[in-house]
């Protein structure tokens, strides 16, 4: 009896070990492995009721890969944050299809035969990809995994902080603001750098500086300037003083009565 119920546990636990073989557990070393060849992928967490209840479902189809030609694969967003962050896995449990590169995000029914009849009959043909600035592999999905990287070390740092090192909690939210703070006057100046960089400032060409002997002829033509402004006003007030003087004398053509030439005439007439 006892043989019998040791032979019947070392054959269950074959039988789960064979079905945990048959998933391939991707991490952030290994996860360009998916952009080769065609791949169901589960994103998932320990603490979600969701998919512990999808567990059994994805070990069963993981059992049937050999036979549909894939490979199933699961990822622990505890254990990969950063992968989580590059595919923007934001509700657990969430299901890709991944072809040569090509990654597809599955939102049909969840049961064995529906994830065996989607493959066989590819039905992935259906579903648009994602686009090029959405793969996993672009530059703009790595910047994103690279911030949720970082997001989850700074919540390590400050559990450690706080938890360790016994700082108190506001001391450590006012240790991260600090930090924020530099780490963001810091990315500001880098980022003004590189504008300046690829578009810098048009610049004025500068004056040529003037030599003494210009500074010496702009000087003497300033004074010429002056004083020939100086000898037109003056001649202006001297003609101006000439007119008023010729209004002011008596019309030369009326003679007076008593003026040398009016005598002449009467002597005459005496004569």
């Amino acid at each position: 009896m006892i043989f019998f119920k040791t032979t019947l546990f070392l054959y269950l636990s074959t039988l789960v070990c064979g079905k945990e073989d048959d998933i391939i557990v991707i991490g952030e070393d290994n996860w360009k492995d998916l952009l080769k060849g065609e791949w169901m992928i589960e994103f998932h967490a320990p603490w979600c009721p969701a998919c512990r209840t999808l567990q059994p479902v994805w070990e069963d189809l993981g059992s049937w890969s050999d036979d549909l030609g894939i490979k199933v694969a699961k990822v622990d967003v505890t254990d990969a944050p950063a992968l989580s962050g590059r595919f923007m896995a934001t509700a657990l449990p969430t299901i890709f299809h991944a072809i040569d590169g090509e990654f597809r995000h599955y939102k049909g029914p969840r049961g064995k035969d529906d994830f065996i009849t989607f493959i066989e009959e590819k039905k992935w043909k259906e579903i648009e990809p994602l686009s090029s600035w959405k793969a996993p592999d672009s530059i703009w999905m790595s910047t994103v995994a690279w911030f949720f990287k970082m997001s989850m070390f700074l919540r390590g740092a400050y559990i450690y902080l706080t938890e360790d090192m016994g700082v108190p909690y506001w001391a450590g939210y006012c240790i991260f603001a600090a930090l924020t703070v530099i780490v963001g006057a810091i990315l500001g100046l880098i980022i003004v750098f590189f504008i300046d960089l690829l578009y810098p400032p048009k610049t004025q060409p500068k004056k040529k500086a003037k030599s003494d002997d210009e500074k010496d002829n702009e000087h003497e033509d300033k004074d010429d300037v002056v004083a020939e402004d100086l000898i037109d006003e003056a001649a202006e007030k001297k003609e101006a003083e000439e007119t008023a003087k010729r209004d002011s004398e008596p019309d030369s053509g009326v003679e007076e009565t008593g003026s040398p030439r009016s005598l002449r005439k009467r002597k005459s007439r005496k004569d």
